[in-house]
């Protein structure tokens, strides 16, 4: 059983953790990073929207980080799962699923979220592939394709309004009685965008990629992309553990130096941000890393 202390302890070794250690690993900050090598985005081909990354594999911009901060001495890399910590006297511990007991002044969050997948055959395999959560990550990619939005109510109209400009061709699928008021409706029929409000059984695919949308009534309907709005939970229960105040729709709250309500815990990336993409998670990182030096030499100084 291992037995260590660290100026921070980072839990996440994803972009935004990453991030937050290269701010360390430069400010000569002894630091870990806990990391299981799950991320959300395994299965997504490519990452879009960063710029020189543009177009990379999530692979290779994560392996890359990593091999950039193997030349920080003073940065570790653990491979396994932290499953509690507490804060103590001085700072905070940490255990991990093999027993091990790190102890840190600093710890930073960033555990990502986990999307909770719908009861719809076929939909996880597509995720992340075909049918995706942003515009702006990958709608370049999927741009005048005949599109589907798995949504209802005010989010199906917002992402509507994002996905107008690039297809035409775009039905929103509520799988209920849709829920748009009087001048939603007209904005959608406007730009000639059907609603179909049938429940969705399921999506048949090709190696995740979409070619039909199944109805619980037996029918049918083609489509090559879909957009779908999914209800989270944090990844890790550690942050409601140490007392971390949320967000009324889930997320950790944080200030904007990425500080949550528990002194010395900061939290970054997709657990603590609606806007879910690469290039902003390693913003949080960065920001969260500067700021947790500056606290230390406030400290020590």
């Amino acid at each position: 059983m291992k037995k260590e202390e660290y100026a921070v302890v980072i839990i996440g070794g994803s972009y935004a953790g990453l991030s937050a250690a290269l701010t360390m690993g430069r400010s000569l900050r002894k630091t870990l990073i806990i990391d299981e090598g799950k991320p959300c985005n395994l299965q997504t081909p490519h990452s879009h929207n960063f710029l020189t990354q543009d177009g990379s594999t999530p692979k290779e911009i994560s392996d890359t980080a990593k091999s950039q901060l193997s030349k920080y001495k003073s940065v570790v890399f653990y491979k396994g799962t932290a499953i509690s910590a507490k804060k103590i006297q001085g700072g905070f511990e940490i255990i991990t699923s093999k027993g091990d007991v790190f102890k840190s002044k600093k710890l930073v969050l960033a555990t990502g979220i986990k999307d909770l997948m719908p009861n719809i055959d076929g939909f996880a395999e597509c995720w992340g592939i075909s049918v995706v959560h942003c515009p702006y990550c990958h709608g370049y990619e999927i741009r005048d394709k005949k599109t589907a939005i798995i949504a209802n109510g005010e989010r199906a109209f917002h992402l509507a309004s994002l996905v107008s400009n690039l297809s035409k061709e775009i039905t929103l699928l509520t799988s209920a009685p849709q829920s748009f008021d009087e001048q939603q409706l007209i904005k959608l029929q406007q730009h000639d965008i059907q609603i179909i409000e049938k429940e969705i059984a399921g999506i048949e695919h090709r190696n995740g990629y979409l070619e039909k949308v199944v109805f619980k009534d037996g029918s049918s309907e083609g489509f090559e992309c879909a957009y779908a709005s999914l209800p989270f939970e944090q990844n890790s229960t550690i942050p409601m553990e140490l007392g971390c105040k949320l967000t009324e729709g889930g997320h950790i709250e944080v200030d904007s130096m990425q500080r949550t309500s528990i002194d010395g815990v900061y939290a970054c990336g997709d657990n603590s941000s609606m806007m879910r993409s690469v290039a902003l998670a390693v913003y949080g990182g960065n920001i969260t890393g500067a700021h947790m030096n500056s606290e230390l030499v406030k400290e020590e100084f």
